[in-house]
């Protein structure tokens, strides 16, 4: 297993932390949004670091911004199939 860090390593924002496992399974821990990055902040949350459509499934830890606010901009771009989650947590797909 390998992981990566696209966010909230060397900082407290913008969580996005991608498991790689052996047999090329993508797992996204968080999709959370930058905040406070002075004039980098919109292009950091317009790029993810990764291709989304590598990601096999995502896990969120906890729904705060920075831990969730970019999912609406990844769902498009990577749910072509089934999804679970809460239903508190499927509301975000309304903003997608």
């Amino acid at each position: 297993m390998d992981i990566t860090f696209h966010g909230a390593a060397r900082n407290v924002t913008g969580s996005k932390h991608l498991l790689h496992l052996p047999d090329g399974t993508g797992i996204l821990l968080d999709c959370g949004m930058f905040q406070g990055m002075g004039e980098h902040t919109e292009d950091m949350n317009e790029h993810f670091g990764f291709n989304p459509k590598k990601v096999s499934c995502m896990i969120l830890s906890h729904a705060h911004i920075d831990h969730c606010g970019l999912i609406p901009a990844w769902l498009p771009r990577v749910l072509a199939g089934r999804s679970s989650a809460h239903r508190q947590q499927w509301t975000l797909r309304e903003y997608s």
